[in-house]
């Protein structure tokens, strides 16, 4: 790579094209081969580093002259990349050896079987129980040292106050241990060192931001740091009716479902987590603030605990089974149900799904739809994954040391045990959830998305269906709803742009390449760039809705009253928060950053309206 980098002038004046995804194409011949794969990988970086330089976008996409210095940092920073990729897999010890091995094991059998190091093994514990026991600060890499990227409201790190965002940790000791140099150290690996039990003590060694040569040695005690900005969250949305009123309808924002559970390095919660227990109060929230309506957003929702996902359905219907399952092809069919004949929420109900809302997330979705509980929207169809896992400890089969520790821990084992089915008797596997309302998604026209695009999934089969009592609250309206639905889509300016995108997306899934030619590439950019900025400028001139947004968190569920106000529109952040953020103040970092609207949300609510215009006047469902 670096011969390549020195000797290679770079002209990107040709027609060659690259082939972006080889995950299907033959390996390399020979070594040779190999070699022009790399070079050409290379030369296509290059360029991308080459053109972020080369269009200023505050300044009508004016190509900008690069200085001669351009060539030497472009150079720098792939050797920069390389240089620490490299790293990252000479780094490797025995750990991360077995778990490469066995993954790849599992998963030429089933692409959710999967084996957990005990580092690995606490993360998974931490998705799942949305907290952790460390010092309350994201982390970062930055070209081989730990940063600090966002410290964690109120936990040890922002307490403390000696502590800032930029500063980077170079060494990492516990208690009075001697200091480790963590300095070109795998992130996760520091992350490892400074994660902890409660109450024990870290001691970080800092590069101050503000003198890189400086040293000084700061003392925490470590605490349970809550992963609150992955719990689940509401808005209360107040729309205008048409005729003077007001509208209130209610949105549940549900990224995943999760519940503690203890795996080594992650147990002693002060308090057990639990989706439904969250989603609870959210909506006693709502009903006492006199929501006409409901919407669950299950969209990129992985999904999570079973058990969560028939207690969460529960919530909507009076009893029954939720979900059957199935442990071998010929084995008994068993089901999960819902035992509690209270219902917390009876009023009209829509659930709002895309290709990334998989497994508990579709149980929930596939149950109200079929019980004609709520009404289904969204994308063409989940996820597909149809499939139960189970986490097993190693510890107990392994012979050794009486004593668990990172040393010694051989790791946890998370294993396909089942095969689900709806209450239909139909798998989601496969095939996943398809909604009452298909809406216009880019996603729809993914081939890299869903069970489909793993590698040996399982099939998609049925069993006999069960007794269950449908509602039939859904079906009588929903040719009304997709006419209604089908003509504000067709004149709606978000979705006409969605449109186009999918287009673009089309052309782009179908070429599979990208080319070598720097004018041809230049030209692309500037038409992107081109064509947001009349976006951009379409949306700014918009009216501004008369809409109110409350946003609701399960931390202040119980208070009394409405906070302000948090917005007129419902839009999502154009760039995400950093990779691996867990914390309120990620949410916070990116609170500034360009927003776009929500279409699909906005279009939802008005179903959620007309939907309930018509069961009000069948005197069908009654909001209590």
């Amino acid at each position: 790579m670096n011969e390549l980098l020195q000797e290679d002038k770079f002209k990107f004046n040709t027609d060659e094209h690259i082939l972006l995804d080889r995950r299907h194409a033959p390996y390399p011949k020979d070594l040779g081969e190999a070699k022009q794969l790399w070079s050409q990988r290379l030369r296509y970086e290059y360029l991308q580093e080459k053109l972020s330089r080369e269009i200023s976008p505050t300044n009508s996409n004016l190509i900008l002259t690069l200085p001669r210095s351009a060539t030497a940092e472009i150079t720098a920073n792939l050797t920069r990349h390389y240089r620490w990729n490299l790293r990252l897999v000479t780094n490797w010890d025995g750990t991360d050896v077995l778990q490469a091995y066995l993954n790849a094991l599992a998963h030429a059998y089933d692409p959710h079987s999967d084996y957990f190091n005990t580092e690995h093994a606490q993360d998974f514990s931490i998705g799942m129980s949305l907290s952790l026991f460390g010092i309350g600060a994201q982390l970062r890499e930055d070209d081989g040292y730990c940063k600090i990227d966002l410290l964690v409201h109120g936990g040890p790190a922002e307490k403390c106050k000696l502590l800032k965002e930029g500063d980077r940790i170079v060494a990492v000791a516990q208690s009075n241990q001697p200091p480790v140099d963590v300095v070109d150290m795998e992130l996760t690996k520091v992350v490892q060192l400074i994660r902890g039990p409660k109450g024990t003590v870290v001691r970080l060694t800092i590069s101050p931001i503000e003198d890189r040569a400086a040293r000084r040695v700061v003392t925490l005690t470590r605490d349970e740091i809550k992963l609150e900005d992955q719990e689940a969250k509401a808005r209360l949305i107040e729309l205008p009716d048409g005729h003077g009123g007001t509208n209130r309808l209610g949105v549940v924002d549900l990224p995943s479902f999760y519940a503690t559970i203890d795996l080594p390095g992650n147990t002693e919660h002060s308090t057990a987590k639990s989706t439904t227990a969250d989603v609870s109060r959210l909506i006693k929230k709502l009903k006492s603030e006199k929501v006409a309506g409901i919407i669950l957003d299950l969209r990129g929702n992985p999904g999570g605990s079973l058990e969560e996902a028939v207690k969460f359905t529960g919530l909507f219907i009076k009893d029954g089974p939720v979900v059957l399952a199935r442990s071998s092809v010929d084995g008994p069919v068993n089901g999960d149900s819902d035992n509690d004949s209270s219902v917390l929420y009876n009023g009209p109900l829509v659930v709002l799904v895309n290709r990334l809302s998989a497994s508990a997330a579709e149980i929930a979705a596939a149950a109200l739809q079929d019980y004609g509980r709520a009404l289904i929207v969204g994308d063409i169809s989940t996820f597909g994954k149809g499939t139960v896992q189970n986490l097993n400890l190693l510890r107990p089969f392994f012979v050794g040391p009486a004593t668990v520790s990172a040393t010694n821990d051989p790791g946890t084992v998370k294993i396909t045990i089942r095969k689900f089915y709806r209450v239909t008797g139909a798998s989601t596997q496969l095939k996943g959830v398809m909604p009452d309302l298909v809406l216009p998604d880019v996603l729809n026209y993914s081939t890299q998305y869903g069970e489909s695009s793993l590698e040996n999934p399982l099939p998609w089969d049925t069993v006999s269906s069960t007794n269950y009592c449908p509602l039939d609250l859904v079906r009588p309206y929903l040719d009304q709803l997709r006419r209604n639905s089908s003509a504000r889509v067709a004149t709606n300016q978000d979705f006409i742009y969605t449109r186009q995108d999918i287009d673009l997306f089309q052309k782009m899934q179908a070429d599979k390449t990208a080319s070598l030619n720097e004018h041809e590439r230049l030209k692309e950019r500037q038409e992107a760039d081109a064509r947001q900025k009349v976006r951009d400028q379409e949306r700014a001139a918009r009216k501004t809705p008369n809409v109110k947004i409350y946003d609701l968190t399960v931390e202040k569920a119980d208070l009394p009253g409405l906070p302000p106000p948090a917005g007129e529109t419902n839009a999502v952040a154009a760039n995400s928060a950093p990779e691996g953020t867990n914390s309120t103040a990620a949410a916070a970092k990116v609170a500034d950053a360009p927003k776009l609207p929500d279409p699909m949300l906005d279009e939802t609510e008005r179903i959620l309206e007309d939907y309930i215009s018509l069961l009000s006047s069948n005197q069908m469902l009654i909001a209590k």
